[in-house]
């Protein structure tokens, strides 16, 4: 099962492109976030012609999830319970009897602010979440945008960036809390190496100078992280007329 996360920043601005990448990479799972349209509003008809199931968790102009399954999808849920936000930023569903999480983390704003104590907020309900209905047994895969760059290695400029939103250390310890519950950062079990981006800011040329952050996630439970040979960031998805600020990361699991 090839498993792909990817922030498409509006899915009406990216659809053509997300249509020519689905052909191209063939993915049969796709987390979608910021996707921005209600779900009366998501384009259903062109995602299904490609054959895939949609699970569309919207609102209006801001957040949305989506899972894309060209295999068929089960229990699918919608929301974080705890989060009475009203926000769009949780789905999940069982696939081939995996349970797959789409997120998409608030971006906090800046640290010290209400929205950057929403953000920790929401990722201490997530970790919640995780221990009341799963175990690290499980069969789980979390995909998303976390908008937090864990390690010095996942920054261009470390100390440009140290104690700044998406790497500050409270939000860098609120998703290694993640990982002590019992999830595996799956591009770290192939990819060691500093230098491996997912999103760069659309302004002063960011993506050309290579000023990115790693802010996009596959964590998977134990058993799925073992089943896991290969993960990869797209970073041609990136490039051309009217990209998304992000790039998709994919992995496999055999």
């Amino acid at each position: 099962m090839r498993v792909a996360t990817w922030n498409v920043n509006s899915i009406r601005a990216r659809l053509p492109r997300l249509l020519a990448w689905l052909e191209e990479r063939q993915p049969d799972v796709v987390c979608l976030q910021e996707t921005k349209v209600v779900d009366q509003e998501f384009p259903f008809a062109e995602v299904e012609g490609l054959g895939y199931q949609v699970a569309s968790f919207g609102q209006k102009t801001y957040n949305g999830v989506a899972i894309l399954s060209r295999l068929p999808m089960e229990r699918v849920e919608r929301g974080l319970p705890g989060d009475r936000s009203g926000e769009a930023r949780l789905v999940t569903a069982q696939v081939a009897g995996v349970t797959v999480a789409c997120l998409y983390v608030p971006n906090g704003q800046e640290v010290g602010t209400e929205k950057y104590a929403f953000k920790l907020q929401w990722m201490a309900h997530l970790r919640a979440f995780l221990a009341q209905r799963f175990t690290p047994q499980d069969l789980l895969i979390l995909c998303g945008d976390f908008n937090v760059a864990p390690e010095d290695r996942d920054v261009w400029d470390p100390e440009l960036w140290r104690g700044k939103i998406l790497f500050s250390e409270p939000e860098k310890q609120a998703f290694f809390d993640l990982l002590q519950w019992g999830l595996v950062d799956c591009l770290r079990l192939h990819h060691p190496e500093a230098g491996l981006y997912t999103w760069w800011d659309y302004r002063q040329g960011a993506f050309h100078r290579g000023w990115g952050m790693r802010l996009d996630h596959i964590l998977a439970t134990p058993p799925m992280a073992r089943r896991c040979s290969e993960v990869t960031i797209d970073r041609n998805a990136r490039k051309g007329d009217k990209p998304s600020d992000h790039a998709p990361v994919l992995a496999r699991f055999d």
